[in-house]
């Protein structure tokens, strides 16, 4: 039996379960199971590996995917470069164990972004600048957009404060990316502090948030005729992904 599984602090309402559930279903994969295995810190990682010897894989969840970092023996290029692991794949050779780190988020980030870009689609406002922003950040960089991150502590260059959101900054830049988890459930009645008014029909508003499916965010944006976009297809590709990378299969 292959087990498979989900590392993580609060993890009751995680997506990954019942997604690799129904994978196994479909495809007639009988040989496979997916665990949650909820860490309140990230000190009792080595015990979760020591007591779960069989583990194949695991995902990794807010908030243990930069933390986890040091406790692997290697990562990619990619996950180095973004600064965090979503992805950990188990290595055995000669008996000896490896742990290696993966980022897939931002592989599923660009797969459900390409199809909906337009030749105006050349600049990008992401709100936001943690773990999940260095995902969308590496994946801008890859597609080759230009992008402004915008933050309520800005401090860093290339970052901005909400209130600097000007009409024309905002017809400039006519992708805007919600990163943060303002207005997730159960907050729904939350959505990120941009002037709405300024949109038009050639923004595309992306949240990376899945739950609901579509936010207040989503909402604005749909009123003012935005192409919108949330983020459970994008979970839906980074899961595949890591999938394939536990399996080896080539992509």
């Amino acid at each position: 039996m292959e087990i498979y599984g989900l590392m993580g602090k609060k993890l009751e309402h995680s997506f990954s379960p019942k997604f690799f559930q129904q994978k196994f279903k479909h495809e007639k994969i009988k040989d496979a199971t997916y665990q949650l295995y909820p860490l309140q810190s990230i000190q009792e990682f080595n015990a979760l590996i020591q007591n779960n010897p069989k583990l194949s894989g695991l995902n990794v969840t807010i908030p243990y995917k930069t933390d986890i970092i040091p406790y692997l023996d290697k990562i990619t290029s990619a996950a180095k470069e973004i600064g965090a692991v979503n992805t950990i794949k188990f290595e055995s050779s000669f008996k000896n164990l490896q742990l290696v780190g993966y980022n897939t988020d931002y592989l599923g980030f660009i797969e459900s972004l390409k199809p909906l870009l337009k030749p105006y689609h050349a600049k990008a406002l992401v709100l936001g600048t943690g773990g999940s922003s260095k995902a969308v950040q590496y994946a801008l960089n890859q597609l080759k957009i230009n992008y402004l991150m915008v933050s309520r502590n800005p401090d860093k260059q290339n970052q901005i404060d909400y209130s600097m959101l000007t009409k024309d900054l905002m017809a400039e830049y006519k992708i805007i990316i919600n990163t943060t988890p303002v207005g997730m459930f159960p907050y729904t009645g939350q959505k990120p502090d941009i002037p709405y008014f300024f949109l038009t029909r050639k923004h595309l508003l992306y949240d990376l948030i899945y739950n609901p499916g579509k936010t207040l965010f989503l909402q604005e944006g749909e009123k003012k005729g935005c192409l919108i976009k949330n983020g459970l297809e994008m979970l839906k590709i980074q899961a595949e992904y890591s999938w394939k990378i536990w399996n080896n299969i080539n992509f």
